[in-house]
């Protein structure tokens, strides 16, 4: 067992089973995450390279041709979408995200972690829980693995992305 698998059951122990079995041994705030350790320039920032990831990923440069294939979507219909709306609401999106890896990584208030930490929360996170839903999604759809790929390797890349802006970001 390691050093931070007793922290992990000593918080579980202290969060769940201290405040419902004998709630006088531990206040209720220790179970309270602290939000204020979350830096939200670093949040906008986070976003915002995030949605440049995307325009990039989603130009010709790189997979916008084969998206635009694999999706099945004509020039025609890319041109007739309200696009106000779809890049604010991907933006929005994309800041929620943003601020679930900064609870992850910030909200512990742990200032030791390094570049490679949120790296990996962000590989980790992408990896284990973005592209793999994706996957069971894109299964019941009938969508190519071409799809797939080139949509959950940018989740898996923003994440990463974004753990590191984090992880960096003191």
């Amino acid at each position: 067992m390691y050093v931070q698998d007793i922290k992990l059951s000593a918080i579980l122990y202290n969060c769940f089973v201290s405040d419902f079995l004998l709630p006088s041994v531990v206040e209720a705030k220790t179970c309270i995450m602290d939000l204020s350790n979350i830096n939200l320039l670093a949040l906008l920032t986070a976003t915002i390279a995030s949605f440049g990831l995307g325009a990039l990923w989603y130009s010709p440069v790189l997979f916008g041709k084969l998206w635009q294939k694999e999706t099945g979507l004509s020039d025609d219909e890319l041109k007739d979408a309200n696009m106000a709306k779809i890049f604010g609401t991907c933006f929005f999106l994309t800041a929620v995200m943003a601020f679930g890896m900064a609870v992850l990584i910030q909200g512990h208030g742990q200032q030791n972690l390094d570049w490679l930490d949120g790296l990996q929360h962000g590989l980790f996170v992408g990896l284990l829980f973005v592209a793999t839903s994706m996957g069971i999604n894109y299964l019941y759809q009938r969508k190519s693995i071409k799809l797939w790929l080139i949509d959950s390797g940018y989740q898996l890349m923003f994440l990463a992305l974004q753990g590191l802006i984090f992880a960096l970001w003191k």
